[in-house]
């Protein structure tokens, strides 16, 4: 895993598949996302590393239920204590309740989709022991309130959160940067691909400087331009 800092309060935790987000208040910190199955014990060393004992850990909110994002959540929250936050719409699926929908897949993402599957680690997960659920509209108390965004489409339950005092935007998988040359494009892998273009032009309306993706690098300057340029180029169907 390497951990790579973005701004004095926020690290990138990327893994061989996915990425992960460390947000830093005073001494109580947030995931957003946790990393496939196994991270867990890399995530808490990671922190350690940055100076912060496990309880530091306070809350580890999932933007969707794909094992890349939360496949360790529930051994993070068993070795720190943290509280675990997901969708409503995804809760069954992390909780084992009912089988995770498989993503409707275009020709051209099939052997991507192949290739990152080879990458996942093979193992059963448990589910976390407790998941508090969101809804649209909710404000969580980190990073000067993070506002909840409901943005279905590449899962049911897909959240993004958006920090307006420090103008940062996690965006989950609804949006990704290529890992050919960068451009900010939707991301791929969806349950529904027209709501997921949707979501990117819901999300391209907000302010920020810094939009965090769930693949490929986030971009640190100007976000909330770049997201207009790419939502400029993929209208939603009519």
């Amino acid at each position: 895993m390497d951990v790579v800092a973005l701004l004095p309060r926020l690290h990138l935790l990327r893994f061989p598949v996915g990425q992960a987000y460390l947000w830093r208040d005073a001494e109580e910190l947030t995931l957003v996302d946790a990393g496939p199955p196994g991270s867990g014990r890399a995530i808490v060393d990671a922190v350690t590393a940055l100076g912060h004992g496990p309880a530091a850990v306070r809350r580890v909110v999932l933007t969707h239920f794909h094992e890349d994002h939360a496949g360790g959540a529930a051994e993070l929250a068993a070795l720190t204590g943290a509280e675990v936050l997901a969708h409503t719409a995804d809760a069954a699926v992390l909780r084992r309740r009912v089988p995770a929908p498989p993503p409707v897949l275009a020709e051209w993402e099939r052997p991507l989709h192949a290739a990152a599957l080879r990458l996942l680690p093979v193992r059963d997960v448990e589910p976390p022991a407790s998941i508090t659920e969101l809804a649209d509209g909710e404000v969580l108390a980190f990073g000067g309130g993070a506002h909840v965004i409901h943005v279905p489409g590449h899962t049911d339950g897909s959240i993004a959160l958006h920090l307006p005092r420090h103008g940062v935007l996690f965006t989950g998988d609804t949006v990704a940067a290529s890992p050919v040359d960068g451009s900010v494009m939707p991301g791929v892998f969806n349950l529904d691909r027209p709501l997921t273009v949707a979501a990117l032009h819901r999300l391209a309306a907000l302010d920020a400087d810094v939009a965090c993706f769930g693949h490929g690098d986030p971009v640190t300057e100007r976000a909330s331009a770049v997201l207009r340029e790419a939502a400029d180029s993929h209208r939603p169907a009519p």
